[in-house]
């Protein structure tokens, strides 16, 4: 049962949705009734977090059994002995889960009230304390050491610094206050640091601030996945082309034993440093990281040999992973999805700019991972199509390992086809919450295959480059 409202959307991008979701091929193959129940389970799971946190150990640097045991060490310090299990994954040997348990509905509400960000309010329901910056409202006399109950405005109707919202808000839980009210909105006060300690989220989860920063990474489940299935080997040079934060491609860089090239590419400069910062972090050499626009990064004219950056010339890369933007409909938890139709739709042709320079840029022989973080058909299966139909030098390749499901029908692709692609689709199980209890009578088996269906909405599709034509 949903603890949270369904997500909401602009009309229009809620009826371009409906038609996505009820298209001739899905409905044809499941029922009416049947396409409408999973649309409508989508829906609930959008807006609640995943059932596990998901981190990726550095194996470049640790074990995962030595940060497996520190990491229990750390949960337990956190949660007052409450025994919340770390369990490895059978598939992806690099990653640890923790079961969220939640949500926990016997909370009591306090008097005194503070109003966070939907965005701040999406990383307290992932385990995050309350930073200053995302704090928009608190009740008139909040003080330093109070008990106060957090609210996330969704629709991002509060006005900052208002003493009463009554707007929609939604309970995240209760934290003591860092500051006092004066202090959080002092013109001349502190414009970061922690507002709110989180003593009783709606959802608990580990914090991870300066949690074994070197040893790991925060990363959902199918973004590891997805530099599993590229499979990046010693003295290969790969191309990540929309690499920002760095989480795939750290991963990638770790999977590879350091040895080979990663060429990292965003063009925000704020993010390439990001990636540079992680790469450090992380101690990975072998990551070079450009700000640089992956839609240019196709060089016509010949380049000086020691030129190291984009642009690059044809068939430069022995595989190239392109995690496109896109209109993120799959990241959970999310209430209130902000975006217009015409942004929605924008994604399709940047994607497809992309894709293009990225069959160009592989070598034959080479491997090209394409993923997204949404659930639209446009984005993904109609990309797949449109890619096996424009360049008939690529083909579907299987993927190892296949944690989700298959492709969602309604792009014409063969059900063959669809077996080939991967995607995690939350509304494949029954929304459920996890407490102490039942947490403590499940089989870890059971565990991990709820944690392999209970993560964000994703798209996986792997393509090998047979020749130059």
């Amino acid at each position: 049962m949903s603890f949270f409202p369904k997500i909401s959307f602009q009309c229009e991008v809620e009826e371009y949705l409906t038609k996505v979701f009820r298209n001739n091929e899905l409905v044809t193959a499941l029922g009416t009734q049947e396409a409408e129940n999973k649309y409508q389970s989508l829906l609930s799971h959008l807006s609640h977090p995943p059932g596990f946190t998901t981190v990726r150990v550095n194996t470049h640097l640790a074990s995962v059994k030595h940060v497996k045991k520190l990491l229990f060490e750390e949960i337990q310090k956190q949660f007052k002995g409450l025994c919340v299990p770390v369990l490895e994954h059978p598939r992806l040997q690099d990653i640890l889960l923790i079961p969220v348990i939640g949500p926990r509905r016997d909370l009591k509400k306090h008097a005194s009230e503070v109003i966070v960000g939907a965005q701040c309010g999406y990383a307290v329901l992932r385990g995050a304390h309350v930073y200053v910056p995302g704090i928009i409202s608190t009740s008139r006399f909040v003080k330093a050491g109070d008990l106060v109950s957090v609210y996330s405005d969704i629709e991002g109707k509060c006005k900052r610094g208002a003493k009463e919202f009554e707007g929609v808000k939604v309970f995240l839980g209760n934290g003591i206050s860092e500051l006092s009210r004066s202090e959080i909105f002092s013109s001349s006060g502190p414009l970061k640091g922690l507002g709110i300690r989180m003593i009783e989220p709606v959802y608990l989860s580990p914090s991870f601030d300066n949690v074994l920063p070197s040893h790991l990474f925060l990363q959902n489940l199918p973004s590891v996945v997805v530099s599993h299935i590229l499979n990046p080997q010693p003295g290969e040079k790969i191309l990540d082309m929309c690499a920002a934060p760095g989480g795939k491609t750290t991963h990638l860089a770790t999977l590879m034993h350091d040895q080979g090239e990663v060429i990292a590419m965003d063009k925000i400069a704020n993010k390439v440093k990001k990636i540079k910062q992680n790469a450090e972090l992380l101690q990975l050499n072998c990551i070079k990281a450009f700000c640089y626009d992956g839609t240019k990064a196709l060089s016509v004219e010949k380049r000086e040999d020691k030129q190291e950056g984009p642009p690059f010339l044809p068939e430069s890369f022995d595989r190239i992973l392109l995690d496109a933007p896109c209109s993120g409909m799959g990241q959970r938890p999310n209430m209130a999805y902000s975006s217009t139709l015409k942004e929605v739709t924008s994604y399709q042709p940047l994607q497809r700019k992309l894709f293009t320079v990225a069959v160009k840029l592989l070598k034959p022989g080479g491997v090209l991972v394409y993923s997204t973080c949404t659930i639209t058909l446009s984005e993904n299966e109609e990309q797949v199509a449109w890619a096996l139909k424009t360049f008939p030098c690529l083909q579907l390749q299987p993927q190892e390992p296949h944690i989700g499901g298959e492709g969602m029908k309604g792009a014409g692709l063969s059900l063959d086809q669809l077996k080939l692609l991967q995607r995690f689709d939350p509304s494949a199980l029954t929304l459920q919450g996890m407490d102490i209890n039942s947490l403590q009578g499940s089989r870890e088996e059971d565990l991990i295959s709820l944690a392999n269906k209970d993560c964000i909405g994703f798209f996986i599709a792997k393509f090998i480059k047979l020749n130059s034509k």
